[in-house]
């Protein structure tokens, strides 16, 4: 059984819209901006990150996602996801995810070498459109 409604799945697949990553460490929550990529057949959230937002997952893989588009300041669609993350420290798997990633928001291939790749399995999710 799919953890990820087909709709959900479909709206996360659908355009270059801003994911927000939460990410909690002693307690305390850090939210934060990130371009997402969704595969579908894994349901598998990838991100590249760095900073604080990496190393809170390294230290706490439980995390949460909140998608959601706007149009001139009205809510379309929000998908809220929650999920563990794995840290994947190999630089050939990140070149990749992160091409792949700026592909879809339009970037250069090479942009944000710095980044590490994680992977989020989607544990649950939710989503509403208006």
């Amino acid at each position: 059984m799919s953890t990820v409604p087909p709709e959900a799945e479909r709206l996360l697949e659908s355009e270059p819209v801003m994911a927000h990553l939460g990410t909690c460490v002693e307690g305390r929550p850090h939210v934060a901006p990130v371009w997402y990529r969704y595969v579908a057949d894994e349901e598998v959230v990838e991100i590249v990150t760095t900073g604080r937002k990496l190393a809170n997952i390294r230290e706490n893989p439980r995390v949460s996602l909140s998608i959601q588009k706007d149009e001139a300041g009205q809510t379309r669609w929000m998908v809220s996801l929650l999920g563990t993350a794995t840290v994947v420290d190999d630089p050939d798997e990140t070149a990749a995810a992160r091409r792949r990633i700026n592909e879809k928001y339009g970037a250069e291939p090479a942009a944000y070498a710095e980044n590490t790749l994680v992977r989020i399995a989607v544990g649950s999710a939710s989503y509403r459109t208006y």
